[in-house]
């Protein structure tokens, strides 16, 4: 028993020991400890108060340039476009307000706003295939015609392109009975919407490209639609843009993919659109290509400038 009572008292004395040696590194050690403490949440506090006062800073800028620049539209781009007309192709979740912006800016600029055509949901749906290929050859004008492998999407995009915009000055500012038809037709089956007189034929086309990248099993194909439409309206009109926002420049975004595409060199792309800077950028790009030229323009990889070098003369026709 006196055996078991003393093995008893020194298994509680270690423990005692090992609890005030804990204790008394404790104390030891607290000073230190939190003097470092507050000296790293002291500076920590202060590069957030910087990072805060960096970004005021820079928020203020691009108020003051996106009222700079808005405040010189008119004189920026003044005559650039004059004589030409102009329609835009919404894809489907595109930024309506970067449209409504631009369209200000294109009229700014001298020329004419025919109206807007916006796509639904329904004509990138690989389900919706077959009912697209059957209205394509239901309203396809005698003189379209297309390359061989076309695919459906190909030969909609061609008659689409055909009934919204044109080369020509002589079909231009004005809609035939085949345009007529096919806008009708792709109207009353679902597969878009349009504002003003998309069918008074335009002679510059700017697509807005989806707000968010196309995301799914579908987005692929999605994409390939929309960059066959895109290419379909350049062969057939004086030149396209395409504009729209950073995001859609990111993995799956549509203009990423156009410039990634076979059709890139022939497509001028802003990534800018969202602000007044890159709208005018936009009024630029279409000016740019009147001249046969295009460019990448915006501040997403693989492009060749914020805007157009050197800028395209005031007016200038080819």
């Amino acid at each position: 028993m006196i055996d078991f009572r003393y093995h008893l008292v020194s298994i509680l004395a270690i423990f005692l020991a090992l609890g005030l040696g804990l204790v008394l590194g404790a104390t030891a050690l607290s000073d230190p400890l939190l003097g470092e403490l507050k000296s790293r949440t002291g500076s920590l506090a202060k590069s957030n108060q910087d990072l805060r006062l960096q970004t005021q800073l820079m928020q203020g800028q691009l108020k003051g340039d996106e009222e700079f620049a808005r405040a010189l539209v008119p004189r920026i781009v003044g005559d650039r476009l004059k004589g030409e007309s102009v329609v835009f192709v919404e894809a489907p979740g595109a930024n309506d307000q970067i449209r409504a912006e631009v369209a200000k800016m294109v009229q700014e600029a001298g020329a004419t706003y025919t109206g807007q055509v916006t796509l639904n949901g329904k004509y990138v749906a690989e389900d919706q295939l077959a009912v697209l290929d059957a209205l394509v050859n239901s309203v396809k004008p005698s003189d379209v015609t297309f390359a061989a492998g076309a695919t459906p999407y190909d030969r909609a995009a061609a008659v689409l392109a055909s009934a919204l915009v044109t080369d020509q000055a002589s079909r231009a500012g004005r809609e035939d009975a085949s345009g007529g038809e096919i806008l009708a037709g792709f109207k009353d089956q679902g597969f878009l919407t349009t504002s003003g007189k998309p069918g008074a034929r335009a002679t510059l086309a700017i697509m807005i490209a989806p707000a968010t990248p196309s995301t799914g099993k579908s987005a692929d194909a999605a994409n390939k639609a929309l960059v066959s439409l895109a290419s379909a309206i350049e062969d057939t009109d004086r030149g396209t843009v395409m504009a729209g926002t950073p995001d859609a420049t990111a993995d799956g975004g549509l203009i990423q993919v156009l410039r990634d595409s076979d059709v890139s060199a022939k497509i001028s792309t802003i990534d800018t659109a969202g602000t007044a800077s890159g709208q005018v950028v936009t009024i630029f790009a279409l000016a740019q290509e009147l001249t046969g030229k295009s460019g990448k323009y915006g501040i997403g990889s693989g492009v060749g400038g914020y805007l157009p070098t050197p800028l395209p003369t005031t007016g200038k026709r080819t």
